[in-house]
């Protein structure tokens, strides 16, 4: 599907829908979950509670990572790395909103890597928007889409906990 910002209208719910369908046939029972700060921990947040898993999900921040820190900042503090379980050995199912170039998918896989040497790390997302600029793909995305370079897309979550895409031109 290629659209512009102004043509393309994703159902974040019915897509967070798909998305927990998939998840479902990717956890076991040694799976944690880790969301990428921020759209990422809110939907790790969520599918723990709707898949019922006992075990804690954890947040991970791309911050400390980065390599565009110089044109974005070393924001730190509230989206600090939270991993409420042991990483090495685990098996970490890692969830983001959006995946686009891959370079902030290698930046929390080093940061997850400083805690330890998970087991396995599979990837998946709500919406792959190709332009990959490195060689991460996701096992699972709920919607592909095409935007160009100039037009970005982020989930965006209301007061209730609905989600909802927001598109902006940089």
């Amino acid at each position: 599907m290629s659209a512009t910002t102004s043509s393309l209208t994703l159902d974040a719910e019915a897509l967070y829908t798909s998305l927990l369908t998939g998840v479902r046939r990717l956890v076991t029972a040694e799976t944690v979950l880790v969301g990428v700060w921020s759209g990422g921990a809110w939907l790790a947040e969520r599918l723990q509670k709707d898949l019922g898993l006992a075990a804690p999900h954890g947040v991970i921040s791309s911050a400390l990572h980065r390599d565009d820190f110089g044109s974005r900042g070393m924001a730190l503090g509230k989206d600090a790395t939270h991993l409420p379980f042991e990483v090495e050995g685990r098996h970490i199912l890692l969830i983001d909103d959006v995946i686009y170039t891959g370079r902030t998918t290698r930046a929390v896989i080093n940061e997850l890597f400083d805690f330890g040497r998970p087991a396995s790390v599979t990837l998946a997302v709500l919406v792959d928007r190709g332009g990959r600029q490195l060689p991460f793909e996701p096992a699972l995305s709920a919607a592909r889409i095409t935007l160009p370079d100039s037009e970005r897309v982020a989930l965006v979550r209301d007061d209730n906990g609905r989600f909802q895409f927001h598109f902006e031109r940089v």
